[in-house]
C-alpha cells in the first residue's frame, strides 16, 4: 500500500490539473475573447460564466496543494524554476477577480478600464501557464531556444483556451453570437493543433527514455491511436463549427466536446511520457513524495474533500445548464 500511494497522489494532482485546465480554461478563454465583442455582448459572455468561475479554480487549488503537500521535494524543484510566471499567473488570477466584480460597480466611465483588467488578468494567467508548460516539458531547460519553446507553448495554450471558451458560448447564447463564436473557435482550433504538435514533437525530442517509450514497437502501434484520435476530434470539430458558422445547429455541445477531448487526450500523452517521473527525468514520484505515514494521513483528507468537490461542481453545472440569462449582480 505504501508503494502506492506516491502514485495514488501523482493520479489524483494529474486529474485535478486537467480538471482546473478545462474548467477555468472557457472561462479564461471567455476573458481572452472579450475585446472582439461591443458592451452588451460583454454583459452576455461575462454572464456564461458568471456562475462557474470562482469555483473552477477549487481544482488548481486541489492540484497545488496534493503538489506541495504530497511531494514536497518536486514542489521545491518546480517552483524554484517556475517562481517568476507563477508569480505572474497569480497576479493575472487576481486581477481577473477583482476586475469581474469591479465592471459592473465602476460607473459607465470606468467599465471600460474593469473590462481591459479581466483581459489582460485572464491574457497573463493563460499565457503564463503555458509559458510554465512549456518549461516543464524540456525538463526546465534554460537558453534562448527553450523560452522561444516556452512562449509558444504559452500562446498555443491561449488558443486553446479561446477555443474552450468560444465552444462554451455555442452552448450558452443566442444565434448571433452563437455564429460569431464558431468563426472564433474555428480559427482558434488550429492555433491548439499548433501546439499539440509541438509539445508532441519537443517531448520525445528532449529524453530519450521517452523516445524509446513511443517508438519502440509494438507500443508504437497500440500508441498511434492517440495520435490518430486527436487528428479526428479536429477534423470533427472543423466541420462542426464550418456549418455553425452558417445555421444552427440542433448539438452546438458537440465542439465543446471535441475541444474536451483534444485537452484530454494531450494530458493521456503527456501522463504516459512523463511516468513515474515528476521532473523529467529527474525525480520519480517515489523519490518526491513525502513519508508514507504523511500520505496516509493526507489522503483521509483528500477522500472527504474531493467528493465534496465533485459534488459541488456537479450540482452548479446543471442548476446552471442551459443559455446564460441577462447579467444581474444583487
Amino acid at each position: 500500500m505504501d508503494q502506492a500511494l506516491p502514485l495514488i497522489f501523482m493520479g489524483l494532482m494529474g486529474v485535478a490539473m486537467l480538471a482546473y485546465v478545462v474548467l477555468d480554461g472557457f472561462d479564461l478563454g471567455i476573458g481572452l475573447l472579450l475585446p472582439l465583442v461591443d458592451d452588451a455582448d460583454k454583459d452576455r459572455m461575462i454572464a456564461s460564466i458568471g456562475p462557474f468561475w470562482d469555483a473552477n479554480e477549487t481544482w488548481l487549488v486541489l492540484g497545488a496543494g496534493i503538489l506541495l503537500i504530497a511531494f514536497p521535494h518536486a514542489h521545491g524543484v518546480i517552483l524554484t524554476a517556475l517562481y517568476l510566471p507563477v508569480a505572474l499567473m497569480l497576479i493575472g488570477l487576481i486581477l481577473r477577480g477583482v476586475a469581474f466584480d469591479f465592471r459592473v460597480k465602476a460607473h459607465a466611465d470606468h467599465k471600460m478600464l474593469w473590462n481591459r483588467a479581466f483581459v489582460a488578468g485572464s491574457a497573463l494567467a493563460a499565457f503564463s501557464q503555458g509559458f510554465m508548460l512549456g518549461k516543464y516539458i524540456l525538463g526546465f531547460a534554460s537558453g534562448g531556444w527553450a523560452g522561444l519553446f516556452a512562449a509558444l507553448i504559452g500562446v498555443c495554450l491561449m488558443a486553446g483556451y479561446a477555443l474552450l471558451g468560444a465552444t462554451w458560448l455555442l452552448m450558452k447564447t443566442g444565434p448571433a453570437l452563437k455564429q460569431r463564436a464558431a468563426g472564433w473557435a474555428r480559427r482558434a482550433l488550429w492555433g491548439t493543433a499548433v501546439g499539440l504538435a509541438a509539445v508532441s514533437i519537443a517531448t520525445p525530442l528532449i529524453s530519450e527514455r521517452i523516445f524509446h517509450k513511443w517508438f519502440a514497437m509494438p507500443e508504437f502501434i497500440l500508441l498511434l491511436q492517440v495520435p490518430l484520435a486527436t487528428a479526428v476530434l479536429l477534423l470533427v470539430a472543423d466541420r462542426r463549427l464550418a456549418r455553425l458558422c452558417r445555421q444552427d445547429l440542433p448539438r452546438p455541445w458537440e465542439p465543446f466536446a471535441c475541444a474536451v477531448g483534444l485537452f484530454v487526450l494531450a494530458a493521456i500523452g503527456l501522463a504516459y511520457s512523463l511516468y513515474p517521473f515528476l521532473v523529467v527525468d529527474r525525480l520519480t514520484a517515489w523519490q518526491a513524495a513525502a513519508a508514507p505515514e504523511s500520505l496516509r494521513f493526507i489522503l483521509v483528507g483528500v477522500v472527504i474533500t474531493l467528493p465534496a468537490i465533485i459534488a459541488y461542481t456537479v450540482y452548479v453545472y446543471r442548476v446552471f445548464w442551459g443559455e446564460a440569462g441577462e447579467l444581474r449582480y444583487e
